[in-house]
């Protein structure tokens, strides 16, 4: 399966990257010189990719939208992995894993926000349900500047199953949901190995796996609206983790310490 990329941020983190294959680069004529589009040039040349010089309404029909920025890239379809794929690459970074899971997350500008966010904190992985929720297409791609190329992502058809399993090789669960018995983010000890788990836009984390979340924080706010864009809350979350992180070196968490409500 093919698809087309767009947007000079989303191109160039893919060439960057080179976890797809790669047909044919499309650049619209008359475009001004970038050092963005030397760039691409450069890389495409390199990986001996065609460059081809299209006018931008053939570039919109190819990739369905207008705001292409003259660029688009064929490529194959994006390469999903599995959470062990995760836990590998934190094994061998040397570090603790930490992995971010998506519940439902249906805007693709949310989802886009989030993959940026989580790659910038270094995460070793996002967790995305198959079925009713934003995959990383192509507009997912864009959204996150590219973020998502440098990115594993798992698919996985039930997010309760993938929670079971995570916690069987001693991953813990943190949920960001504002309800009883949930305590301040800043409160919740990320320095384990931990899945930080976000809800969607409506209805925030579903019941079946908030019920299996470890710990259950919150986002303390002080204005008078009461709840956060989704993309926010989980990017606080993130940096909060990171924060922990480099203040003192992230633990396995010891046999004793409780899965409910422990700090």
């Amino acid at each position: 399966m093919r698809e087309w990329l767009f947007g000079r941020q989303a191109v160039r983190e893919s060439l960057y990257a080179g976890r797809r294959q790669h047909f044919r680069l499309w650049l619209a004529e008359g475009m001004p010189k970038a050092p963005i589009l030397d760039d691409i040039t450069a890389e495409a040349q390199k990986r001996h990719i065609p460059i081809e010089v299209h006018s931008r309404q053939d570039i919109a029909q190819a990739t369905g939208v207008d705001e292409h920025q003259g660029v688009a890239l064929e490529t194959s379809a994006y390469p999903y992995v599995t959470t062990a794929d995760m836990l590998a690459l934190a094994e061998q970074r040397g570090e603790v894993p930490l992995l971010l899971m998506l519940d439902l997350v249906q805007d693709v500008h949310n989802l886009g926000t989030l993959l940026r966010t989580a790659e910038a904190v270094g995460v070793h992985g996002v967790i995305i349900p198959e079925r009713r929720a934003a995959g990383v297409t192509p507009a997912a791609v864009n959204t996150s500047s590219g973020a998502v190329e440098h990115l594993l992502v798992a698919q996985v058809t039930n997010l309760v199953q993938e929670i079971e399993r995570l916690k069987k090789v001693n991953v813990w669960i943190a949920g960001l949901e504002d309800v009883g018995g949930a305590r301040p983010y800043t409160e919740i000890k990320l320095t384990f190995p931990v899945a930080i788990v976000v809800g969607n836009e409506a209805e925030g984390v579903r019941r079946l796996v908030r019920e299996r979340c470890d710990w259950l924080m919150f986002i303390p706010m002080r204005g008078k609206i009461n709840s956060l864009n989704v993309a926010v809350a989980g990017s606080l979350a993130l940096y909060e983790a990171l924060r922990q992180r480099s203040q003192k070196t992230a633990t396995i968490p010891a046999a004793s310490v409780p899965r409910l409500g422990a700090v």
